[in-house]
């Protein structure tokens, strides 16, 4: 039984889904996909994030992205400002709601910045999970669907990559190292425990925006991520795109990656935390969350020339740091496992970034 709390024993309460990193890019965007289900008022949502890459407007409780969602689905959304490092502030969490399962977004993301930065990207994303499982232990809470990359399978030995592809071998950057070693963790700990239910969902390259165009990715500084990056130049904020390495064994010489839908992705969250009400599920369990489709970078800057009807001016820069060649997935456990498979096209993606950008040019910051 959880301890109880000022409000009451919290079993009393209704039950809560914690996500953290929920301002995040992907994480407001599975919130948006959690709220706006028919069942959304069988459960409270709750996020916990440290606004590291969210904006909050002066004067307000919530950042920007959670306040819009409340708007479009006339749900409430229990924030938290608190690092998944803070064992006291997560605790406060537990304690104020009734968590039945997390979805665990909070790291830092950026496979560039992590060759740049290892030591900041270890402390967030493997300390950071390290502390919330000791959390989730303490109040009784098993469940959870990890934000994990595809970046764990390191230079693929074939391709499409399927779950059974070796993991931790030849990873080239302390990011998909971070996540590999995150993995390996949830495996002992759901070896030890019988109680545990671990699925790590594995993504490839989420892009896109809602489609309401009203909440996007809107990343601080220069974007690390190809599609930003684009949007950003084709919106005049950024002068030019810059594309790192153009000598890739790829048919254009430029990188090719499996880019999903962001809502696709986020649907997927759904339909993972539906696993956790099947009898006799437990255990970890890594699932492939793409489209089984890779496009090189120039393809998705002429798709995107067509999205928003101009010209994206690019330069050609040397490779970057921890990057491969290719990589896309296989598809075939989500669909058996997950009953999930992404529905949106290249088309749907570039459309739904320019919606967003194009009416937020400036991000958050213009809602």
């Amino acid at each position: 039984m959880k301890p109880a709390t000022e409000h009451g024993n919290v079993t009393t309460m209704k039950p809560a889904i914690l996500v953290t990193g929920g301002a995040g890019y992907v994480g407001s965007h599975t919130v948006a996909s959690l709220l706006e289900r028919q069942d959304a008022t069988d459960y409270d949502i709750v996020v916990v994030d440290n606004l590291s890459n969210a904006y909050r407007a002066e004067g307000r409780k919530k950042p920007e992205c959670l306040r819009i969602i409340e708007e479009m689905t006339d749900k409430t959304i229990h924030f938290y400002e608190v690092d998944i490092r803070d064992a006291t502030g997560l605790s406060r969490v537990f304690e104020n709601h009734n968590i039945d399962c997390v979805i665990h977004f909070a790291a830092l993301k950026a496979v560039g910045e992590s060759v740049q930065k290892p030591l900041e990207y270890y402390q967030a994303n493997i300390t950071g999970t390290c502390t919330l499982f000791d959390v989730m232990r303490k109040y009784g809470v098993y469940k959870l669907v990890y934000s994990s990359s595809c970046t764990v399978y390191g230079e693929p030995e074939k391709l499409p990559l399927n779950e059974s592809h070796p993991t931790g071998q030849g990873l080239t950057s302390p990011y998909g190292k971070s996540k590999y070693f995150c993995e390996e963790i949830m495996k002992d700990i759901c070896r030890s425990d019988k109680k545990w239910m671990v699925i790590s969902l594995r993504y490839f390259n989420p892009v896109g925006a809602h489609h309401s165009g009203r909440i996007g990715e809107d990343p601080s500084g220069i974007p690390n991520n190809l599609m930003p990056f684009i949007a950003q130049v084709a919106v005049g904020r950024l002068k030019e795109l810059l594309v790192f390495g153009n000598d890739y064994p790829t048919a254009d010489g430029t990188g090719v990656r499996d880019y999903i839908h962001v809502e696709d992705l986020a649907e997927g969250h759904v339909k993972a935390i539906k696993l956790f009400h099947q009898p006799g599920f437990s255990g970890f369990h890594a699932v492939n969350l793409g489209t089984g489709t890779g496009y090189s970078v120039l393809q998705m800057v002429k798709a995107f020339e067509v999205a928003c009807g101009r010209q994206i001016p690019y330069k050609i820069v040397g490779r970057r740091d921890g990057d491969i060649a290719a990589n896309y997935a296989d598809v075939s456990l989500s669909h058996r496992l997950l009953g999930w498979r992404a529905i949106k096209t290249l088309e749907d993606m570039c459309a739904d970034t320019w919606r967003w950008q194009s009416n937020n040019p400036d991000g958050f910051k213009c809602s």
